[in-house]
């Protein structure tokens, strides 16, 4: 399955009334939709300066992680609707150990597409091949700066040298097995203008997709400026010369054309909230929802959840509270 076509046919579809009639009939037939977004320990290896782990307060908040019996228990709970299960959504999954047995557990319950989010600064080849034989898709990674001391500056306790071995290993192991590396790069006004000089650093072999995401204000991090006007005059032309060297190099680019479309209204976003599932040791899709009891189906007819997607086919789009502010970054396409 190619999740990124899913995503960019999300795109094409306008009309927001047939996706929430595709929803509730792909939720009334029992059929896979939900986006399962997993956090199987909280904590993370790194203190990178736009993210809230910086915040020592917040820190203390984040404890806990998932026993094996209870992963058992959310997999029989929620995997048979998953289109697609994520590991790591806001902490570090390779800090816990039995992860590749999580990604054989998702595989088991034949969850079509099986992704991790993560810093890479635990990955070795070793460790990358193991979670490959496990049916891993998709690795994800976090980067907030190109060269060295501005990776090892926003990326606070990371190693640069542990992160290129990563990916020299993810050229190695492409020539065995078939699986997507996505980079996801956080722009500031700081580290944007050295994203010129990531095809030198970053072997196009080595990954499929870049994604050039803004910096956002997600809690009380260490770097704080978030003030990208400046970069107005300059974004257009970067992101273009990238997406030119991404097509010669079979790279696909998720970026938005210019800093005003950011602005705009991100109406693929709509049916976000019905789709997107988070787990983790001390939160549960919703409130309320016994997982180690009951089955996602059971708890939506408890709740009445195809009841409310039939009720959004009809609702108008300022009706509907969906993720207003998600930025129109997901998928852009050249």
């Amino acid at each position: 399955m190619d999740v990124y076509k899913l995503l960019k046919l999300n795109r094409m579809i306008k009309n927001h009334r047939i996706k929430f009639l595709g929803l509730f009939l792909l939720h009334k037939f029992n059929k896979r939709y939900l986006a399962v977004n997993l956090d199987p320990v909280m904590a993370c290896n790194l203190r990178c300066k736009m993210c809230y782990f910086t915040d020592s307060d917040y820190v203390k908040t984040l404890k806990g992680q998932f026993k094996e019996e209870d992963l058992e228990l959310v997999a029989k709970a929620v995997f048979k609707r998953a289109l697609k299960l994520q590991l790591g959504c806001g902490t570090e999954p390779t800090l816990y150990k039995n992860l590749p047995q999580l990604v054989e557990l998702g595989k088991a319950y034949k969850v079509p597409y099986i992704s991790i989010t993560t810093n890479a600064n635990l990955l070795t080849e070793e460790k990358i091949e193991e979670l490959l034989k496990a049916g891993l898709n998709e690795f994800t990674i976090s980067l907030h700066g190109v060269h060295r001391e501005s990776y090892e500056n926003f990326m606070k306790k990371a190693s640069y040298e542990k992160f290129q071995n990563a990916f020299l290993a993810f050229e190695k192991l492409k020539q065995s097995y078939d699986f997507k590396v996505r980079i996801n790069y956080t722009f500031n006004k700081d580290n944007f203008y050295e994203l010129k000089d990531i095809f030198k650093h970053y072997s196009p072999n080595s990954f499929d997709i870049l994604q050039i995401r803004p910096i956002r204000k997600i809690g009380n991090t260490e770097y704080n400026d978030f003030d990208i006007s400046s970069l107005k005059e300059d974004y257009t032309e970067l992101i273009n010369t990238l997406r030119a060297i991404s097509n010669q190099n079979g790279i696909t680019l998720l970026a938005p054309h210019s800093l005003e479309d950011l602005s705009g209204k991100n109406e693929s976003s709509f049916i976000f909230n019905y789709t997107f599932c988070y787990v983790s040791p001390n939160s549960f899709w919703k409130e309320g929802f016994n997982w180690r009891e009951e089955s996602f189906n059971s708890y939506s007819k408890e709740i009445g959840w195809g009841k409310i997607l039939f009720k959004n086919i009809f609702k108008s789009k300022s009706e509907l509270k969906s993720m207003s502010d998600r930025l129109n970054y997901e998928i852009e396409f050249s």
